[in-house]
């Protein structure tokens, strides 16, 4: 791993890289879930403010009117998924201590009941996607690039059975396209995980994935699905408000600075964000 890469997330929290465990998991199935990455105590916070910032939004400082707004911001360079990420997608020519080498794209916070059903099966075949596309998985020995990466926040304990995110493993690599006897849900191919609050699962978007029913009648699943991508591409549109960024320790906010690469050194090279280098 180069040296560039940051060691420490903006709290001052080292980063946790990935295992060789992991690296071979994620490249085998195109996702991963890590467990438990917070406590009760820092999901607690969260969860109030995901379900104020869905239904009582203006109740909110402004700073704060946004999935990673206040307290939640903590889940956008978690130690341990910034280890993933310096691994899968960073690019390490705009990465440095002080600012990350990939950034935030877009996000959406899914608050679920028992009965609600989004049951969609899209992406797949991603190693062989035109070059310009964010959702390209690459790899040579012993190093991938996964392209547009999805971290989902499980802010509530997830049983296997209950309808989280289904994957149809390792299909980021599928030459062939997915016939329709496989289309549906009652297929044995899919696969799916099991995690106690606070966990992530995170996937290349060139992966076959889909959500199910949710079927749990005591437990609501309430998810932030947070996406990054290389630092000069972009895939969804929109950025959080400049005071919402704004409120954030200084390396978080390269997050979002603008799309583009660069050349040289200094404001030449994109390693930075302020007021004039922000994404749109």
């Amino acid at each position: 791993m180069s040296e560039l890469l940051p060691t420490t997330n903006a709290d001052g929290l080292p980063v946790i890289p990935m295992t060789e465990e992991q690296k071979y998991v994620f490249d085998l199935k195109g996702w991963i879930c890590l467990p438990g990455l917070l406590t009760e105590e820092q999901l607690a916070p969260v969860r109030e403010h995901q379900m104020k910032f869905l239904y009582e939004r203006d109740s909110l400082p402004a700073e704060e009117q946004n999935n990673h707004g206040g307290v939640s911001q903590i889940l956008l360079d978690n130690p341990a998924v910034v280890g993933v990420l310096n691994e899968i997608i960073s690019h390490q020519r705009l990465a440095s201590e002080d600012c990350y080498g990939f950034r935030f794209d877009h996000t959406y916070t899914s608050h679920r009941q028992a009965g609600h059903d989004n049951f969609n099966p899209h992406g797949g075949g991603g190693f062989f996607s035109f070059g310009g596309s964010s959702h390209y998985y690459q790899m040579q020995p012993e190093k991938i690039h996964a392209g547009l990466v999805r971290v989902v926040w499980e802010l509530n304990e997830v049983e296997k059975k209950d309808g989280a995110t289904m994957f149809l493993s390792g299909s980021h690599k599928a030459a062939f396209p997915r016939p329709k006897s496989l289309s549906g849900r009652e297929s044995d191919l899919w696969e799916t995980y099991a995690c106690p609050a606070g966990s992530v699962a995170i996937f290349t978007e060139s992966l076959c994935h889909t959500g199910t029913q949710w079927v749990n009648e005591e437990r609501d699943r309430l998810s932030l699905f947070t996406c990054y991508n290389t630092v000069n591409a972009k895939w969804g549109k929109g950025c959080p408000a400049p005071e919402v960024i704004e409120a954030m320790a200084p390396k978080r906010r390269t997050l979002f600075r603008g799309v583009w690469h660069g050349m040289n050194e200094g404001e030449k090279i994109n390693r930075y964000y302020d007021g004039a280098n922000h994404a749109v």
